[in-house]
């Protein structure tokens, strides 16, 4: 035998001597005596500790990441995410097949030897040794369970775990140390239930009852003696043996781990034999991770449980305490959502609208009073395929919607009229209002600084027709632009801010809204959440509360299982009983007979609102009954899509307005989510109607309206984003922006 191998590195002999310093070195270690420094055996190499008694004795174990199960409001599960598959079980739930395949393989003197096992070590090393290599390891269950510790403690950083797997003889020295306490602290049997918990066996499965789910759609308790020898095959090289790459080279493996339990005398050589020509039988699941996958379409509405969770300081101060909780996992998140809800609103979307339209829609409910939200979908399924998305439509850029949500159009004068009545101003309120007429000036903002209109912008109504006088009823009926301008004009900018911020209504990337007039037109964007929310509160009878989408929490770990705090809806008053009882009534007859029509429901009462932007780039819908409320957005993420000579839905459409697509759309959504619930009634006041006279006060078409701004101007323009004369309440946009992001303003004010 010549003294080295071939291509260079140790002679078998010079393998030999290394390794019986190892061998004696874990003697040493079995007899309790704490030995100086390597050095003198010649083992100071890098990665070496100087002193086995200086090393730390207590192995620190972190709780196992397990999948987070997330379900709806009724408990059916939405979706499993998870950095790793597992799912903890105790011993006496593993197969006893599983429990002697892995010890006769992987450990078969597992129960007579204590940390290290010397036996072991000593025929290792002679079976190196003829063999010039490494052919067989002396590792113990135990020692290989403190790795997989130190592993688990990596967890994805590539970094820690290199330093985790790393062949020196200081880690190895350190493993003995920590394997001695386990022995001690835990007894076999629960290293062995450790151990099968933590291992990886392929196929993004950690743990046997992940491995026994993916391979054979079973419980690790109901494992057969050929499916464990199996699985315990496949630990020593996942991905050399995995069965659903490589079947024949898995049937050799687990042949081989059968012929092992008949040499220790776990089986007979009889029951081997049978076992070894039974076929491998795989009936594989496939990983189901991530919100991707989840049920009814609520693919949006978890991603944004994953958004709460990450960005709410209840689940931790800091961004990387919160992410370590989500990742360690073994959660179970039970939402608010109502699987009929849900099921109404993804129907109502694919009935209305295709998702390889040029535009999209997204709709979400909330329930007035408590906050919660029951529904969450679009027409763009979640991915990233084509005609896919991974942006959110309904919810803000923090919480993984676009940049600036989008222009609201008209649906934004009720926040205006909410804010006149609460200052005292009657319903019946009468204004001019002219079919154009340029923007008032000087606007009152909160500041001592007035808005100005400097460059003579002009607003004016859809039809020359629609020329007042008009009140409030006809005018919020019929969305007239130019009576809701005169009426800012009138009670002043700060009025209507106070009352957004009461009602939380922030622009898609979280600022506050302009002190612009044009803000009554819808011209800044929200979200689809932002204004059902928002709409709740003339609902509750002016009650706002914030939206919520986690009912309750609870983790396992280990075999315990407690409930985690969640974020709460903090409930307050925006507006008196009266102000959200007016809006209501208002609101009532745009559906009744103003341009709202067609998404009036028939079985109950309800209110809303139409909202439909310039050159028709977005349409809303925007209503409720007095126990949900409803957003429907529909238009184009980039803000490019003309809706004009346009199909949508298989359905072609020369015009689109806000009662039209978004109106049907909210119409089915909240019938379906509503469905044998009861029908509460609106508390409605009292408005008459304005004195008739001979004059046409307009057709009352739907709020299409033309803001009159003319972008070349740019008048219009400087008032959002350079504050006109107010002061400057919002910058230039700096933005650079991809596909699929827009700005609250491109020029484009809102229109009824």
């Amino acid at each position: 035998m010549p003294k080295k191998r071939s291509g260079g590195g140790l002679s078998a002999t010079q393998q030999a001597a290394k390794f019986l310093g190892v061998s004696v070195l874990a003697g040493a270690v079995l007899a309790g005596i704490a030995l100086p420094a390597f050095g003198v055996l010649g083992l100071a190499a890098k990665g070496s500790v100087e002193s086995f008694d200086e090393l730390p004795a207590n192995l620190k174990t972190p709780p196992l990441s397990q999948r987070t199960t997330i379900l709806d409001a009724d408990g059916g599960q939405i979706a499993t995410v998870y950095s790793r598959d597992r799912t903890v079980v105790e011993l006496k739930n593993i197969s006893p097949y599983m429990q002697k395949a892995i010890v006769a393989i992987e450990d078969s003197r597992f129960y007579q030897h204590g940390a290290v096992d010397l036996k072991g070590v000593l025929r290792a090393l002679n079976k190196n040794v003829q063999s010039s290599g490494v052919a067989q390891g002396a590792s113990t269950l135990t020692q290989q369970y403190v790795k997989n510790v130190f592993v688990e403690e990596a967890g994805d950083d590539p970094t820690k775990v290199a330093q985790a797997t790393q062949q020196t003889l200081g880690r190895k020295i350190q493993e003995l140390k920590f394997a001695i306490q386990v022995e001690e602290e835990l007894g076999k049997k629960k290293i062995l239930e450790n151990y099968l918990n933590i291992t990886f066996f392929g196929e993004q499965a950690y743990g046997v009852e992940a491995a026994a789910q993916r391979y054979f759609s079973k419980h690790a308790k109901d494992l057969t003696l050929p499916e464990s020898a199996m699985l315990a095959g496949i630990v020593q090289s996942p991905s050399r043996y995995d069965p659903v790459n490589d079947e024949a080279e898995a049937t050799k493996r687990r042949n081989v781990v059968l012929q092992r339990m008949a040499e220790v005398g776990d089986i007979s050589q009889a029951e081997a034999d049978q076992a070894k020509e039974t076929p491998l039988k795989l009936k594989v699941s496939q990983p189901k991770n991530g919100c991707i996958t989840a049920a009814r379409g609520a693919n949006f509405f978890c991603k944004y449980v994953e958004k709460v969770f990450l960005n709410d300081p209840v689940f931790g101060k800091t961004q990387e305490e919160r992410a370590k909780l989500w990742n360690q996992g073994g959660l179970t998140i039970r939402t608010t959502l109502q699987p009929q809800a849900q099921e109404s609103v993804q129907a109502s979307l694919k009935s209305h609208v295709n998702k390889s339209d040029k535009v999209a829609a997204a709709a979400t409910l909330v329930e007035p009073g408590t906050g919660k939200i029951v529904g969450m979908g679009q027409s763009k399924p979640y991915g990233y395929g084509k005609n896919e998305t991974e942006y959110n439509f309904s919810v803000n850029a923090q919480m993984g919607g676009s940049n600036f949500g989008f222009p609201t159009g008209s649906t934004f004068k009720p926040f205006v009229a909410a804010a006149a009545l609460e200052g005292g101003k009657p319903a019946t309120q009468e204004y001019a209002s002219p079919y154009d007429m340029p923007y008032p000036s000087p606007v009152q903002t909160c500041s001592s600084k007035p808005w100005t209109n400097q460059y003579g912008d002009k607003v004016e109504n859809e039809s020359e027709s629609e020329s007042g006088p008009y009140q409030m009823k006809e005018a919020m009926a019929k969305s007239v632009n130019t009576y809701f301008v005169q009426m800012i004009s009138d009670i002043g900018l700060c009025p209507v801010v106070k009352m957004t911020d009461a009602l939380h209504v922030t622009q898609g990337n979280g600022t506050k809204l302009p002190e612009t007039p044009s803000i009554a037109l819808g011209a800044v964007g929200l979200s689809p959440l932002t204004m059902a929310s928002a709409y709740a509160a003339f609902a509750s009878r002016g009650m706002y509360c914030t939206p919520i989408a986690i009912e309750s929490i609870s983790q396992k770990l280990g075999n315990q299982r407690k409930s985690l705090e969640v974020p709460k809806s903090t409930c307050s008053r925006a507006m008196t009983e009266k102000t959200a009882d007016t809006v209501n009534t208002l609101l009532r007859g745009v559906v009744d007979s103003g341009t709202g029509q067609q998404a009036g429901l028939t079985d109950r009462e309800s209110a809303g609102k139409t909202g439909t932007t310039d050159e028709r780039k977005n349409a809303w819908f925007v209503g409720y009954t007095p126990n949900l409320s409803g957003a429907v957005w529909v238009g184009s993420a980039s803000q490019k899509v003309k809706m004009t000579n346009i199909t949508i839905g298989g359905v072609y459409r020369a015009l689109v307005y806000g009662g039209q697509v978004p109106g049907p759309i909210w119409k089915d959504a909240m019938t379906g989510a509503l469905s044998g619930k009861p029908a509460q009634s609106f508390n409605l006041v009292d408005i008459p109607d304005a004195p008739k006279d001979d004059e046409d006060h307009g057709r009352g078409d739907d709020d299409h309206g033309n803001n009159g701004s003319n972008p070349t101007k740019g008048g219009f323009i400087q008032g959002l984003t350079n504050g006109g004369n107010n002061g400057g309440n919002l910058p230039n946009p700096t933005y650079s922006l991809p596909d699929g992001f827009i700005q609250g303003n491109n020029g484009n004010g809102g229109r009824r």
